[in-house]
């Protein structure tokens, strides 16, 4: 009896440890500033901050699982919103039009991600963070390393803004975005063909599994998550800046690894990676209402990276023996 209690406890904690650790912030920073942080204002800002962190977590995630990086994601995502705001504002092109050229163009961009990664046989780390400053470079260019603003229509800017069933409309993205990832990831032979790749290439090729569809078709869903999430961006911000994008990459990436060390530990999966994102949400909204100086944050972020891959490296092994 006390085996399986301990059997079980240890499954609970491996499976919701970040889920329990959110909540115990929570509690937490509740009790050290009673009067701001359990509100529905805090909650409200909390959810503003992580919506765009977990599309494009999600989006990292994907690459993650077939053994690759994406370290153009934040250099991307900056260069899109950019595009989208110039688009309507200086070009003067109906904003439905401006988004199918911008999923056009983020499609593109992951589908050369991909052809680096695969055809040329370069690093995805030398890869993508090539293509990553080649967008960094082309938003100053852009941009004249100046803000875009301007008149926006109200139907794009409802994009962000408006209300779904009575709640924000960009909540709803994140739920369809992260369940159709966990539908196709658990249900389908696609997602079990990307976990298998990921595991070991060579042996999946072996079974008959195409390394050339999944890698490239990986990158293209990816990078078109990454501009459904810079439409959602210019809709929330409704100015352009070439500073936005890169400070996005490090969350990104610290919500998709942490994100394997729970719900289904040792895999990098759809909600375990909200539950990162939300925890580091949590975590920073806290510290700034106790107070913290700017720099708290990025420091928050770079030890919640650190220990994320070191629980991630912990939960594969430990992963594999089961």
């Amino acid at each position: 009896m006390q085996e399986f209690v301990v059997s079980t406890a240890r499954t609970v904690l491996s499976k919701y440890l970040l889920l329990l650790l959110a909540l115990l912030l929570v509690v937490t920073f509740s009790v050290l500033v009673p009067d701001t942080f359990p509100t529905v204002t805090t909650a409200r800002s909390i959810l503003d901050a992580m919506v765009i962190v977990t599309i494009l977590a999600i989006a990292e995630m994907l690459i993650i699982i077939i053994g690759e990086y994406d370290l153009s994601i934040g250099f991307v995502v900056g260069l899109l919103h950019i595009l989208m705001i110039g688009l309507i504002v200086k070009q003067n092109i109906p904003w439905p039009l401006a988004i199918v050229l911008v999923l056009s163009i983020g499609t593109v961009i992951g589908l050369i991600n991909g052809i680096l990664v695969y055809y040329f046989r370069i690093n995805s780390f030398i890869a993508t963070l090539g293509t990553g400053t080649i967008a960094y470079g082309l938003s100053n260019w852009y941009t004249n390393g100046q803000q875009l603003f301007g008149s926006l229509p109200k139907g794009f800017t409802n994009i962000y803004s408006a209300k779904l069933f009575g709640l924000p409309v960009a909540a709803v993205y994140v739920i369809v975005i992260t369940s159709l990832a966990w539908f196709v990831l658990e249900y389908t032979k696609t997602g079990r063909q990307l976990y298998a790749l990921g595991a070991n290439r060579r042996a999946a090729e072996l079974t008959g599994i195409s390394s050339r569809k999944i890698v490239l078709g990986t990158y293209v869903f990816g990078g078109l998550i990454v501009a459904i999430a810079a439409i959602i961006l210019a809709s929330r911000l409704r100015t352009g800046s070439v500073s936005t994008g890169p400070d996005y990459l490090l969350p990104i990436f610290v919500g998709a690894i942490l994100g394997s060390t729970t719900i289904n530990p040792g895999r990098p999966n759809p909600w375990g990676t909200v539950i990162a994102v939300m925890l580091l949400g949590i975590g920073i909204s806290g510290l700034q209402q106790l107070g913290a100086q700017f720099f708290v944050v990025p420091l928050f972020n770079g030890v919640t990276l650190i220990l994320g891959v070191g629980l991630a490296t912990y939960s594969s092994g430990r992963g594999g023996n089961r």
